[in-house]
């Protein structure tokens, strides 16, 4: 840089004369401005290149965002049909629980006149379900014990279960102590409401269940008087069903 400062205008003026000299500052400003114009319609330029990249990914989040507010919206007026759906099943649902209800009332009015010997006490066996486990000749039973009547006291007692059917084309019947290691007191009950005594057994070999037999008993107690309920169902309708009711 120190050739700059070397440089003495006046010589230059007076080696070059005025009007050359004039003529060379007119040239070096027209180079200059036009340099200046170039480089700031590069920059310009590129500024604007930039914007119209940056226009485009702002455009492009926007068209997602309203992509995905759309989406969203959907989803929440989905949500809410299904919501209103499931409303309505479970009032339809609790609908039919209170007929059922009301027809296990009349049922039990009904069998309290007409067949006494099915409920002892408003105390009946709702139900028997079999169900086959993956070992051979094993199954899995419940008995469904229900309560009809309001009563204030549990209704307390113990249930047997025996199975008929032929074993080597020989009418044959079996305890369910001789098909299960279940003591008395598993299978006894208890409640107010209804109860669910499950359990175990396994088949002897070779032979084929026909009927099983399920007795409630409620022994005599200070609370309660002695009764029996008795009620026999096809082995086959019990399997894998719930089957209320005898035959």
């Amino acid at each position: 840089m120190n050739w700059l400062a070397k440089i003495n205008l006046s010589t230059v003026v007076i080696r070059l004369g005025a009007f050359r000299s004039a003529i060379l500052l007119l040239a070096i400003i027209v180079v200059t401005l036009f340099c200046g114009y170039r480089i700031g319609n590069f920059y310009h330029g590129y500024q604007e290149q930039t914007l119209a990249q940056q226009q485009s990914r702002l455009d492009f989040v926007y068209q997602q965002l309203a992509e995905k507010t759309q989406r969203i919206n959907t989803l929440e007026v989905e949500l809410e049909v299904e919501r209103m759906a499931n409303q309505r099943s479970q009032q339809t649902l609790k609908s039919i629980e209170q007929e059922h209800y009301q027809v296990k009332k009349e049922l039990a009015f009904y069998e309290k006149v007409m067949a006494p010997e099915k409920q002892a006490n408003g105390l009946v066996i709702d139900a028997v379900n079999l169900t086959k486990s993956e070992s051979a000749d094993h199954y899995r039973f419940q008995v469904v014990l229900v309560q009809q009547l309001l009563r204030k006291r549990y209704a307390k007692g113990y249930i047997e279960l025996s199975i008929a059917g032929s074993l080597n084309n020989k009418p044959a019947s079996f305890t369910l102590s001789e098909l299960s290691t279940l003591t008395k007191k598993e299978l006894s009950f208890s409640f107010q409401y209804f109860q669910i005594i499950s359990g175990e057994l396994k088949l002897p070999k070779n032979f084929i269940p026909e009927t099983i037999n399920v007795a409630a008993i409620l022994p005599k107690s200070k609370w309660q008087k002695y009764n029996r309920i008795d009620e026999s169902y096809p082995w086959l309708k019990s399997l894998e069903n719930t089957y209320q009711g005898s035959p």
